[in-house]
């Protein structure tokens, strides 16, 4: 028994902010001089990035107009915790509800009363009763609907959503599963000059996005079968890229030793999802990778042979969105979706995500049209 990713609805917060925008903000906040300016622009001029959403108006305000943020020069008192968590429970449920109402719009053929599971994903809050409950409430789910929650693995998590999601559909012909990934990245400015927190405030942005899974494709359109995954662990990256909570929010360690940790493994990983396949790397053209920085991209199309034209969508996906973590790859796969033809029928899709570990996780999907 097959399962299939039938349709992908996605979410973003209001306010866009185009990438300058962002590192004057940044810039200003870390009180840095006209050098440490210059270099910080340069640095976001090269991300690949040009433009990023948040739930926070402020990035896109001067200091005196913030509705977060402390006005004050310094940002001091600088949000606790318990002030981002507040602004998480706010703004994770209506981004939340309009992905999943996007995804199932899409497939009209499930009601919402037929859903049988929810997942939620995300790394960047969590409470209780939390978003799987009210998820429940709001769209009007059924009450027995079996909810699991996929909490702070970082931007690889929604593979492990999707493989809970198919061990449903292979147990259950009739499971109709409701993934919904939520980030909310932005939340989590960190004010500090150390490289890793340079790094990540330049790439991680907002955004929702979600996922129906199902046993059978869906009536019209491109479905996407799940067909194989395969995780690995890079021991030696354990400290390269981690997420810790902290007295000031959530602090995201990224250092600059990451894509080469990923080129490393990244061979080893995709022999390991494909060995017992009857499929080979040349055989694949159509891949969604997730799009943790510009530099991760271009390593994994040099140590596999791929173009920047294989990763078109990825590419697309970080100029328009940044890194949303956990939702950033399901953005990428919509991307793909939407560019299927028949002509596709039975294409192998190469899937890759990134996280903390440093864990590689890979999937491979197959096209597939339903019979309408």
């Amino acid at each position: 028994m097959s399962s299939y990713l039938c349709a992908i609805g996605t979410a973003n917060p209001t306010h866009v902010i185009p990438q300058p925008q962002i590192a004057t903000f940044m810039a200003e906040a870390l009180q840095l001089d006209h050098q440490e300016a210059r270099k910080l622009r340069a640095l976001y001029r090269v991300t690949g990035i040009g433009q990023r959403y948040s739930v926070l108006a402020d990035y896109s305000r001067p200091n005196g107009e913030f509705e977060f943020f402390p006005n004050t020069p310094d940002l001091e008192p600088f949000p606790s915790v318990g002030q981002r968590m507040t602004v998480y429970r706010q703004c994770a449920l209506p981004l939340s509800v309009r992905a999943a109402q996007d995804c199932l719009r899409q497939v009209p053929e499930v009601t919402l009363a037929s859903i049988t599971h929810l997942i939620t994903v995300s790394c960047t809050g969590m409470y209780a009763p939390g978003l799987d409950l009210e998820l429940v409430q709001t769209l009007g789910l059924r009450p027995n609907v079996q909810r699991t929650c996929v909490n702070f693995m970082g931007c690889y998590a929604a593979f492990n959503a999707l493989k809970l999601a198919d061990a449903f559909c292979r147990a259950d012909a009739n499971a109709n599963v409701l993934i919904v990934s939520t980030e909310l990245c932005t939340i989590h400015f960190q004010k500090n000059r150390e490289e890793d927190h340079l790094v990540s405030n330049a790439l991680f942005g907002d955004g929702s996005a979600a996922v129906l899974v199902r046993a059978v494709p869906a009536a019209e359109g491109a479905s996407l079968e799940l067909a194989a995954f395969h995780c690995g662990i890079e021991p030696n990256g354990h400290a390269d890229m981690a997420w810790h909570i902290n007295d000031f929010g959530f602090e995201m360690t990224l250092s600059s030793y990451v894509p080469r940790l990923i080129q490393k493994g990244i061979r080893e990983l995709t022999d390991g999802l494909l060995e017992n396949l009857p499929i080979q790397l040349p055989d694949i053209q159509h891949f969604a990778i997730h799009p943790g920085g510009r530099r991760i991209l271009e390593t994994i199309e040099q140590e596999l042979g791929l173009t920047t034209h294989d990763n078109r969508f990825a590419y697309q996906v970080l100029r328009d969105y940044g890194n949303m973590s956990s939702a950033t790859v399901l953005f990428v796969l919509h991307e793909l979706l939407q560019s299927l033809t028949k002509a596709d029928q039975e294409a192998p899709v190469l899937s890759f995500a990134f996280g903390p570990g440093l864990t590689l996780e890979a999937m491979l999907l197959k096209v597939a049209f339903g019979n309408n």
